[in-house]
Parts: structure tokens; C-alpha cells; sequence
């Protein structure tokens, strides 16, 4: 049966992260199927102005009179939608479901704010019928929050979205000479751009460079802190900025690389960690979070305690001094990646889920969730 489906984000679903990549892949997957999705976005605001959103007579207007057989939202949206779920599930017949990439309240910047976070969250969560969780991690904290969940699914991100370039694109070169590493993430504290930068000044060899990749317009005062303080310490001619860039041009750094280092305090899941191994690229990240999901430490990468700059220099001397260590690394991370679901079959196993969400099949067409959809 085709499905109607809402699905509620902030801003664009076009917006460049892992996060939105996930969701785009859902979307396209559901499609697909032959199933509708309409999406519903609202406006990026900070956390307190999001939380205003649940007294929004139209938001919730809009969603009671929607001709939905099933909403579905990122979590990400939890702030705006916590108390309005619980106003709706009184008046709507459809199920509520939810994609889980990483919780707010375990990220270490929460601070003060955790507990606010978690109090918050576990409203939200409790007012779910159905997950989709990116890592066994992101379940685990959830359960943690909750409690058991009756109804949820693991479909991981993939790292298969460049496979038509990898084919134009020149073997890599065994790592020698200059160490050539690559960060990519949206320049916002959890990823960790300040904790490799401080790595890097305490190197005793000069013969590095570092490209960053992503946004600098997500967190723009801490990116903008960041860009002055590589110029002052004079590091300019070592650190290149980017900014984000399209699949091809990524590709390309993928592919002249020696070393991914994204160094976040937390990631549910962490897509780039796969995408570069995908290219023979071993990733550095944090154990903290999914990492050790796809990580295994000194095999086909390397995994550090969040927030130690003195352990990642460590590293990454120890590593431009064995290049072969390095390259089998390398050899490692493509084999792993091999292993793992493609897109196609991983957002196969979501939409599967969804469309077997209890009560969904038996109920469509006959009024009880909902009228739209047909059976």
C-alpha cells in the first residue's frame, strides 16, 4: 500500500551534514517504494525560541488536519515538538515516528545545560511509536533515556555515495613524504577542529598539511576564532580552509589524502569516518560515541579520548614516522568498509520498518490510522 507521509526537519533538507545526508537518503529510499513524502520544515532558531514552537496554533492546526498514514521527524527537532506530539497523539489517528542520529543531551558542550536537555528529550522520545536508530550506540543511549523500545530499527549510514568517481579517480599513492591530512565537518565545537589544531602546534616536524572541509557558517564565531588563530600562529600556509564542497570536489581530497582526523566529543554514527575509509583513507576519531562501530583501533584507524590533544599528536607523529603502519591501515579501512550496507540496502531496511510499523498495515484505508493511502 502507498504510504502519505510527513516528515519534519529544520531548514533545508539540502543542508550539508551526515544528519541530512541520512535523511535525503530516507526520502529518496521511501520514494522509491512508491511511497508520498511531504516535507514539513521549520525554521532554524536556538533551542529556547524551537521550544515555542510546540504553542504554534498553526503548526499544530496544520498536523491535526494532515491526511497522514504516518509522521515521521528527526529528532534533532525534539525541542519543538515534545509537548505539541503529546497534543497531537489525543487528536490524530497516525503513528509517530522518529530518526535518531545522536541525542543533545550527550553531547560534553551541553554543560549546564544537560539536564534541561535530557528532561526535554525523554518527553520527546516517550511520544515515539516507532525508531530508526543510525548505530547500536545511538539505541543504547535512547534505551538508557526510556527504557526498552518495543518498536525500533538499526539501518546504519552507508558510504557507497561516491562509487561512480572512485573509478575516475587515480589509485592513491603509498603515504610519503609530507603527512597530508584531511578534517571534514561542519566547523562547530563538537567535531573538534580546535583539539587537531592544538595537536598540530605541538608537532616536532613541520612537513604536514591540513585540509578543512565543511561549513564556516554554522557556529561562525567559533570557525571565525579558529581562521585567526591558524593566521597568528602562522599556519596559514599549512591549513587550508574550504569550506563545503560539493561530492566531487570531496572526492578529490578523499583521494589525495594520508590521514582522516575528525576528532569530535561525540558522533551517533559518523559518515565521514566511513566515506574516507571507502577511499583507503584510516580515519582518527574519539571513542566517544558509534566510532568504535566502524573503528578498529590500530587496525584500520586509530581511537583516541575525546578532548586530548597531547594523545593525537602522539599519533600523528607515530604515524608520519611508519608509513607502513599507515599504508596497511589503509589497506585495513578499505576492507572494512567493504563490509558494510550500502545506502540502497541500509535505507531498504528503514522503509521496510516503517512500512510494517504495528497497527500501520492493518489499520490503512479503513479509517483507523488515518484516511489517506489506500490499503
Amino acid at each position: 500500500a502507498v504510504m502519505r507521509i510527513g516528515l519534519i526537519i529544520y531548514g533545508s533538507l539540502e543542508t550539508l551534514s551526515g544528519g541530512f545526508l541520512y535523511d535525503r537518503k530516507l526520502v529518496e529510499a521511501l520514494a522509491a517504494a512508491g511511497h508520498e513524502v511531504e516535507v514539513l520544515t521549520l525554521p532554524w532558531r536556538n533551542y529556547a525560541v524551537h521550544l515555542t514552537d510546540n504553542l504554534s496554533a498553526d503548526l499544530r492546526k496544520r498536523l491535526e488536519g494532515a491526511r497522514y498514514d504516518l509522521l515521521l521527524q528527526d529528532e534533532l527537532n525534539h525541542p519543538s515538538l515534545f509537548w505539541l506530539n503529546r497534543q497531537l497523539k489525543k487528536r490524530v489517528a497516525y503513528p509517530i515516528a522518529s530518526i535518531v542520529h545522536h541525542l543533545r543531551s550527550v553531547e560534553s558542550e551541553a554543560g549546564l545545560l544537560r539536564g534541561l536537555y535530557r528532561t526535554i528529550e525523554r518527553q520527546y522520545l516517550r511520544t515515539i511509536d516507532g525508531f530508526i536508530f543510525n548505530s547500536e550506540t545511538t539505541r543504547r543511549t535512547v534505551e538508557a533515556l526510556i527504557g526498552p523500545v518495543a518498536q525500533g530499527v538499526v539501518a546504519r549510514p552507508a558510504g557507497d555515495r561516491f562509487r561512480d568517481i572512485q573509478g575516475q579517480l587515480a589509485e592513491r599513492e603509498p603515504p610519503a613524504g609530507r603527512l597530508k591530512l584531511l578534517f571534514v565537518g561542519n566547523v562547530i565545537p563538537r567535531k573538534g577542529l580546535h583539539i587537531l589544531l592544538q595537536a598540530l602546534e605541538r608537532l616536532d616536524f613541520a612537513d604536514w598539511t591540513l585540509d578543512v572541509v565543511g561549513s564556516l557558517q554554522m557556529a561562525p564565531a567559533y570557525a571565525r576564532a579558529l581562521v585567526l588563530h591558524v593566521e597568528r600562529v602562522g599556519l596559514l600556509n599549512r591549513v587550508t580552509f574550504w569550506g563545503a564542497l560539493d561530492r566531487e570536489s570531496l572526492a578529490v581530497r578523499y583521494a589525495t589524502s594520508d590521514l582522516l582526523v575528525v576528532p569530535s566529543s561525540y558522533e551517533g554514527f559518523g559518515i565521514v569516518y566511513l566515506e574516507a575509509m571507502s577511499f583507503g583513507l584510516p580515519p582518527i576519531a574519539a571513542r566517544a560515541g558509534a566510532a568504535g562501530e566502524l573503528i578498529r583501533d590500530g587496525e584500520n584507524g586509530l581511537l583516541l579520548p575525546p578532548g586530548d590533544p597531547v594523545a593525537l599528536a602522539r599519533c600523528l607523529t607515530m604515524l608520519h614516522r611508519d608509513r607502513d603502519l599507515l599504508a596497511e591501515m589503509g589497506v585495513q579501512a578499505r576492507a572494512r568498509f567493504a563490509q558494510h550496507p550500502t545506502w540502497e540496502e541500509s535505507m531498504g531496511v528503514a522503509v521496510e520498518f516503517l512500512e510494517g510499523l504495528e497497527g500501520l498495515k492493518k489499520g490503512m484505508g479503513n479509517g483507523e490510522w488515518g484516511t489517506a493511502g489506500g490499503s
